[in-house]
């Protein structure tokens, strides 16, 4: 059986709904400054103790053998609960690649932060930062069941939403477009399915973090009283070497993605917390 926190109460736990390159290290570090009684974790690698759900995890949960990310997630609760303090939170972003439509089962009462950021920003810094780790020799990757070589931290290209294009012949920023597209789309449905608007705290990235009113919302949201004011951030995950520069060619690639999606996996952009961001309209076919 788990350790359990006295009177048998089970550690709260928050997760992130979001996609790499969004802020979550900027939010760890705020919530570690500022609730230190709280277990605060960021990303996890390799870890057996408590798995961080990415790599073979994502490819289990894409084809099918929810048994397999069941057995980590067994074993993730437990070490959740050992850890015996009153809140656990992870910001990783392996939450909607791995174990959203699962996690009810084993952590019913959680909360969440969904944290948006710009598209296009998003996805050019994920493949920025994908380039700068693979230059170095650096970048994971993983076998799946059927042999083939996937990325670590990414959904595996096996997902419907990929069905619509050549994998082939897209372009890494591209790619990273879909995904964020995809992501979002499961934002929206692990929301409404398991009715957890209520329960989540949505973040509209990187001005959020930096904002003193939002910091406070945030530690309101966790359960923590700030008596005096909150410590922002101060860290940014830049990738060296790169910028986040956005031009006619990025627009040009999404107008490419937009134009051969199918409409249902952009219906959620036309709604709030999408519709009234500056770049909903790059996500709309009209």
């Amino acid at each position: 059986m788990p350790h359990e926190l006295a009177h048998g109460v089970r550690t709260q736990t928050i997760f992130a709904l979001t996609s790499p390159r969004s802020g979550t290290m900027s939010l760890a570090e705020l919530l570690k400054r500022n609730a230190p009684q709280y277990h605060v974790v960021h990303e996890i690698h390799v870890n057996r103790w408590n798995p961080g759900m990415q790599g073979p995890a994502i490819y289990d949960h894409t084809t099918g053998h929810l048994d397999a990310v069941r057995a980590l997630l067994r074993r993730k609760r437990r070490a959740i609960d050992w850890y015996r303090r009153p809140v656990y939170i992870e910001t990783s972003n392996a939450f909607l690649k791995s174990y959203w439509d699962l996690a009810p089962e084993f952590f019913p009462q959680t909360k969440v932060f969904h944290l948006i950021r710009h598209p296009l920003e998003c996805a050019r810094s994920t493949a920025n930062r994908e380039i700068w780790v693979s230059e170095r020799g650096q970048y994971p990757y993983y076998r799946g069941r059927d042999g083939r070589q996937y990325r670590w931290w990414a959904l595996t290209g096996l997902e419907p939403i990929f069905s619509s294009f050549d994998l082939s012949h897209i372009t890494l920023f591209q790619f990273w477009l879909i995904h964020w597209i995809e992501i979002e789309n499961r934002a929206m449905e692990y929301l409404q399915r398991f009715d957890m608007h209520a329960r989540c705290l949505t973040l509209h990235t990187p001005q959020d973090l930096n904002s003193p009113q939002s910091a406070a919302a945030i530690m309101d949201f966790i359960g923590v009283g700030q008596a005096g004011e909150v410590l922002l951030p101060g860290v940014q995950n830049r990738t060296p070497g790169s910028e986040t520069l956005l031009g006619d060619d990025e627009l040009r690639q999404c107008r490419d993605v937009v134009a051969a999606l199918p409409v249902t996996y952009l219906e959620i952009f036309q709604r709030e917390p999408y519709a009234k961001q500056p770049w909903a309209p790059l996500l709309s076919k009209s």
